[in-house]
This record gives C-alpha cells, structure tokens and sequence, in this order.
C-alpha cells in the first residue's frame, strides 16, 4: 500500500477525509479490519526477541560484561519492531512497482523501472519478477489502480490496490507481501483480505480529484470477482474470494466498524474509574439516623488519615460495618 493524499494517520489509527483541506472523517477499512486483532502479541515478541538474543554473535563475550550484556538485550527487545517495520517498508515497495506496472499498461506517467531498481537494492527483486509472471500469465488488463473509495452509510474509505479485468471479468484485487515458507512456497494469505475485499466492493463513491475533494459514484461494485494475490520471491498465488461467504464477511466487518466507534466513543466518554473511599466510619453515641448508635473507638472519614473526600454513597441497603481504630 503506497501512502494515498488523503489517509492521515490519527490516535485512532489511519482515518480518511474528503479532501486535502478537510479534517480526517471516517476509519479506513484496514483500521476497521485491526479490531479482530488479538490484543496481545506477547507471544510473538517474546519468540523474536529471544530468538534475536540467541543470534546475536555478541552474547558469548557479553555474558561477563553487564554493560555489554545490557546493550544486547535491548537490541533483542526491539526485534518484532524491527521485523514489522523491515515487513511495512518492503511491502510498500512491491506495492509501488505493482501500481507502476498498471500505469505502465495504462499509457500514464509511470516509473516502474525506478521501482524496480529500488526493490533490486534490497535484495527483492524476486517479487517483480514473480509479479511480472503473474501479469502476463493472467493477462492483466488494469483499469483503476490505487483508487480510493468512500461509504457514507457505514462510514468507511479505503484505497484499492486495482481494479482490472481478467479473462474478460471484472476485478477487485489486493496484493499482499508475503514471505516463502521452507519448501519454497508463498505463505497463504489471511483470511481476513475477504473482509477488506468486500468492503471495497461495498463502495458507493471513488475520487476524482483529492486537493478539490470531487468524487463519483462508485462504478466497479457491481458482482466483481474479488482477488487476494499473495506476491512472493518464489511465486504469486491468486484466491478468490468464495461468493457464498461474502454476505457474512460484510456483516462482520460492519460489526467491527460499530466497535471502532464504541471504542472511541468509550475513549472520549471520561474517566472510565473513579477511586472509592471508604464509608464514613461512625462515631460512639452518634446517632446514624434509625436509632442505632455508632460502635465504640471508631473514626469519620476526616479523621481516617490518608482518605480522599470523594463524597462516598453507599446504597440505602448496604449494612454499616465497625472498624476498630
């Protein structure tokens, strides 16, 4: 995914406006998608970092330096960033020379060699020419690359990677970077690029021109195939999305846009806990307004050290405890 004019990123993760004057207004579908996350990765950063430290050829002479010892185990720590940023940035990079490579086709301005030069720097090179393959084999006709899309009834925008047409169909398609497993093979995609398909296809607006913010109504939603491509040094894979399943996905997807804006709504709401004192303890002789007289030895909240006066009130059938001073 290259950086589109008018995604900004926001404390509630990357979020779209109308135009480049305009505040961000709506989650984009990836941001939406990010709900069904786990809300842990422990696990996952515990193995990279452990698995950092044990590769790092500075652990042996560390083990009787402190100080040595130290610096390794904050580089081990920072692994899983590392590997999620190394991850982003070659993404962006195959994504870029995809979107070159339909401008090329398309007769526009394009810099497709530059992109794949770059890709070639860092040792990539693999993933155009894999993609080069995937192009011409499925005969690639591109209509709209990179395009973003708006829907207004549920609030959401993304960016599509491209809409095409393929063997005379159709297409919405996502690429995904993926890495190559032990037997040479792309790794499969996750299953949640339906839920992010079919919300591009649920589209009901696409930009025109993001600086004057002009949009039309969207034109490629009508039963398209929806295409997730796993792009790999090795292989490109292609998968459809099963159209007997979309109309749950949607309904998914549309659940979780509803818990983005709970959370938010949750977020903005206040302070989600508040500090409870403990009742008023009561004085000997003092009356507690039904007769009873307040045990023996005990203090008021003002003279209980330490207390906040938060102005505690207990329900009316909440038994009145002692406590000894």
């Amino acid at each position: 995914m290259t950086e589109p004019l008018l995604a900004h990123a926001t404390e509630r993760g990357r979020m779209y406006s109308r135009s480049v004057s305009e505040p961000p207004l709506v989650p984009s579908i990836t941001t939406v998608i990010s709900q069904s996350q786990s809300a842990s990765l422990g696990g996952w950063f515990g193995y990279m970092a452990a698995s950092a430290l044990a590769q790092d050829p500075r652990l042996p002479s560390s083990l009787g330096n402190p100080s040595e010892m130290r610096a390794v185990i904050q580089d081990a720590s920072k692994a899983a960033e590392r590997y999620r940023d190394d991850a982003a940035q070659r993404g962006t990079r195959v994504h870029f020379y995809c979107e070159q490579v339909a401008l090329r086709d398309l007769g526009r301005e394009h810099r497709a060699d530059e992109a794949r030069a770059e890709l070639a720097q860092h040792g990539e090179e693999g993933f155009a020419a894999r993609f080069d393959e995937w192009w011409d084999l499925y005969q690639v006709r591109p209509i709209a690359p990179e395009i973003t899309v708006w829907n207004s009834e549920l609030g959401y925008a993304g960016t599509l990677d491209l809409v095409a047409t393929i063997a005379g169909r159709l297409c919405i398609i996502d690429f995904k970077t993926r890495a190559t497993d032990r037997d040479g093979m792309v790794k499969p995609l996750d299953e949640k690029v339906v839920m992010q398909l079919v919300a591009g296809m649920k589209a009901q607006e696409s930009l025109v021109d993001p600086r004057s913010g002009s949009w039309e109504a969207w034109k490629y939603g009508n039963d398209p195939i929806l295409l997730g491509v796993a792009i790999g040094q090795t292989e490109v894979r292609a998968h459809r999305a099963n159209p007997q399943v979309l109309k749950e996905h949607w309904f998914k997807f549309c659940a979780l846009r509803r818990a983005w804006e709970a959370g938010g709504n949750a977020a903005d709401a206040g302070q989600p806990l508040l500090a409870v004192p403990p009742p008023p303890r009561l004085e000997a002789g003092t009356s507690t307004g039904s007769g009873a007289a307040r045990p023996a030895g005990t203090v008021t909240t003002s003279q209980a050290p330490g207390v906040a006066q938060q102005g505690y009130v207990p329900p009316a059938d909440a038994p009145v405890t002692a406590i000894s001073s």
